[in-house]
């Protein structure tokens, strides 16, 4: 699992890559506040060696709260900047600051 930040000097944006290392998963999909937790905006693609990947551009001097849901289950990033709760899941989000 990792986050990869581009910032962009052509304008005010950052691309930010998901990878997700799960071999034995059939689907990845990154959902969060930048894509109102819609579920099949941000698919990971799988590649190969079993690692998902995917890349999205986001506003810069933001925070977003985002869950990869990974073969129907919601699972955090290890390597998030931070962690939130979220009353509604009952669980912490991971965030993502820009």
């Amino acid at each position: 699992m990792s986050i990869t930040k581009q910032f962009l000097k052509s304008k005010p944006e950052c691309k930010v890559t998901f990878v997700w290392n799960a071999k034995e998963a059939e689907s990845v999909t990154v959902a969060g506040d930048f894509n109102n937790w819609e579920t099949t905006q941000l698919p990971l693609k799988k590649l190969k060696n079993g690692t998902f990947k995917g890349s999205i551009n986001l506003p810069v001097q933001n925070s977003f709260q985002f869950k990869y849901l990974v073969d129907n289950s919601w699972v955090n990033d290890d390597n998030a900047d931070n962690y939130v709760w979220n009353d509604f899941a009952g669980s912490e989000n991971s965030v993502l600051e820009l």
